[in-house]
């Protein structure tokens, strides 16, 4: 349950929010999948939508706009 922590603040996640998170590392990436909690202050595309991540390197999917997908640097 330590990695969830980790997680949490690494992306700028509250603890709470981290029940439903899901985290891989591929090679030197990893994908983090979560439940969307952010409020867009723009249109998303109901089915995806692209934008650059809060860290250098990382981007965030945001899939049926329910889901987020964070592709990032692994540590």
């Amino acid at each position: 349950m330590t990695t969830l922590n980790t997680i949490g603040t690494q992306f700028g996640f509250e603890p709470e929010y981290l029940a439903s998170s899901f985290r891989m590392r591929l090679g030197r990436r990893e994908l983090v999948i979560c439940r969307d909690f952010r409020r867009r202050f723009y249109a998303v595309h109901p089915l995806l939508d692209c934008s650059a991540g809060t860290e250098p390197g990382h981007l965030e999917l945001v899939l049926g706009r329910k889901w987020l997908i964070i592709l990032g640097k692994a540590r």
